[in-house]
């Protein structure tokens, strides 16, 4: 029965499976760059915004070797806006691992992917899929979604992973493992979605036991937690000569390696006269929501680690999507 449904999403993404710029239909594409550059891009991204970043990435870096090459900073430029910059530094490092310890060649065993700085199970089994057409089975948000549905589980899903990764894996066709991945993935990004699922247009509405149940939207149950709220405040600080003072974030915790304007949860350089803009920024993150109110101040010196940079120059310069927020008030 798995085989026949199987077949049915592979039909179904034949005609309707969404064309990518990194995707080949019909099994996996000639280099498997392309496929690590966009899992890693996906990873908690969606592939709406994915794919613009993406384009851009690699028609700077269209090789393993030129990223290997390329410092970190140039790395963070093209990264900036995708935010998770963990990601970046994780993907440069992995490059270098590939150039200096498998001399450019791809692994293609789980055990040897896992060695890869940043790759997980999760995308281990995708990357495999999809580079390589081997019989992986893919489970992200989407395919949980789908599973969930097809089989009506209700209980939270943290509770029942292990049996919705066995499902999963008994749908996966092994004949075709790269196409029904993207497959799977598609229907629920583009039929099984969230909200308004379009059950009269999925190849599995025979199939699936939520179908028609009231319950359809709330599966798969997630037990939703308020984010925690942190305040703090942040400094626009200029000279005379319109420059702007910046620091570089260490390379450890959040937004490492990155600049910034100087912030903190507590007050700064109270010995230096400061503007209360009376305006604030809000940023979310993904495990709590930020709130930094902006002061301005004037001064020719600064005594703490940072540097005074050309207002015209701080393009040069990679910056968060929360610091790029708090730059709009210069």
């Amino acid at each position: 029965m798995e085989d026949t449904i199987a077949q049915k999403l592979l039909n179904w993404y034949e005609g309707q499976g969404r064309d990518l710029p990194w995707r080949v239909k019909g099994g996996a594409p000639p280099n498997p760059y392309v496929i690590l550059v966009s899992e890693v891009m996906l990873q908690q991204t969606t592939v709406k915004t994915v794919i613009p970043y993406f384009e851009r990435f690699m028609e700077r870096f269209p090789t393993v070797e030129s990223l290997a090459e390329a410092a970190i900073n140039e790395v963070y430029l093209y990264w900036q806006g995708l935010g998770y910059y963990s990601r970046a530094r994780s993907l440069h490092q992995t490059a270098k691992q590939i150039i200096n310890e498998y001399k450019g060649v791809f692994p293609t065993s789980k055990e040897e992917v896992l060695k890869l700085k940043g790759i997980g199970s999760y995308t281990a089994a995708s990357f495999l899929a999809l580079a390589y057409n081997q019989a992986q089975t893919v489970v992200d948000g989407n395919v949980i979604r789908v599973i969930c549905r097809m089989y009506h589980l209700t209980k939270p899903t943290k509770e029942i992973m292990p049996q919705i990764r066995e499902k999963a894996e008994l749908l996966t066709d092994k004949s075709s493992p790269a196409d029904y991945a993207s497959a799977i993935m598609d229907l629920g990004a583009l039929i099984c979605t969230p909200k308004n699922p379009q059950c009269l247009l999925c190849p599995w509405q025979a199939e699936c036991r939520s179908r028609g149940e009231a319950d359809l939207e709330a599966i798969p149950y997630k037990k939703q937690l308020a984010k925690p709220l942190k305040q703090g405040n942040v400094y626009i600080i200029q000279n005379s000569h319109h420059q702007v003072f910046i620091r570089k974030r260490t390379q450890k915790g959040l937004l490492s390696g990155l600049y910034e304007f100087p912030w903190s949860e507590e007050k700064l350089f109270s010995e230096l006269p400061q503007q209360d803009t009376q305006k604030e920024i809000t940023h979310v993150f993904t495990h709590f929501k930020l709130v930094l109110h902006i002061y301005k101040i004037q001064t020719e010196q600064m005594s703490e680690p940072g540097q005074w940079v050309e207002r015209e120059n701080l393009s040069n310069y990679p910056f968060s999507t929360l610091m790029k927020k708090v730059g709009r008030y210069l």
